[in-house]
This record gives C-alpha cells, structure tokens and sequence, in this order.
C-alpha cells in the first residue's frame, strides 16, 4: 500500500518504512509528523477525495540537513556584469510509520467531552466578614 501526500506545496509517494526528504519542518529528530493524504492504493483499489479526508501519513522525523550547494550566476554580455551565489536548501528526511491512521479518532474523543453540559455560572462570592470589618461597620453607623 502507498499513498500521496502533501507537504510544502509539493506532493510525495510513500509507503510504511520508507524515508522521503520534505520541506523543512519545525520538529525535532525523533518527534512525530502528521501529513494530509491526497490518495491511497492498496489491496482495496486506488482511493482519492472525500474517500480519505480523514486519513493521515504519520512519519518520524529522522534528519534536519541541507542539499547539496548550487551555484547561481548571473552574467550580462557587455556589460562587465557578474553576479555568483551559492544556495543549500534545507530539508527534513522523515521516515513513514503508518499511513491511514484516522485523523476522526483525536477529535471525537474532543466532541464527547463538548457533549456534557456546561457548568452553570457561580454567583460571584460574597466577602467573607470577619470580627475587625463587622466592628468598623458597627462604629460607622
């Protein structure tokens, strides 16, 4: 079973086990990362749409790195014109766990405890009176 999932604005084919390079994620090594899945194929066929809306890649996080630098040079012809950059584009290399993990299960457990009825309002408490407040109020009348 595979499925295609979404990250960065870009798309990745993964199956359990495999490690895929993704756009830099905020996660530390070793943490957890959910991915929306936008398709799945399986024993059961290929399935798209409303069919996995629920479903999500779960993947460890296994390297924060960079690429490979490349060059960037930009040159005008007679124009004594040169401009040379390097770029490393950083990554994230995630390693798939489980893919179709519902994502309804975390929620429902949140609707359930949204079902119970609210508390109603306390009325504000009143001050407690001591002895020293009911004698100030004793010698003000």
């Amino acid at each position: 079973m595979y499925a295609i999932f979404e990250n960065g604005g870009k798309q990745y084919k993964a199956c359990v086990g495999d490690t895929v390079k993704v756009e830099k994620l905020n996660a530390a090594v070793g943490a957890t990362v959910e991915f929306p899945v936008l398709l799945t194929s399986g024993e059961k066929g290929v399935a798209a749409g409303a069919e996995v809306s629920g479903l999500k890649v779960t993947a460890e996080v296994v390297l924060q790195g960079k690429d490979k630098k490349i060059i960037v040079f930009k040159y005008k012809p007679k124009k004594n014109e040169r401009k040379k950059q390097g770029h490393r584009q950083p990554y994230t290399l995630v390693k798939v766990t489980a893919i179709g993990e519902e994502a309804a299960k975390k929620p429902a457990a949140k609707t359930t405890a949204a079902k119970k009825p609210a508390a109603a309002k306390k009325p504000a408490a009143k001050k407690p009176t001591t002895a020293k407040a009911e004698a100030t109020e004793a010698k003000a009348e």
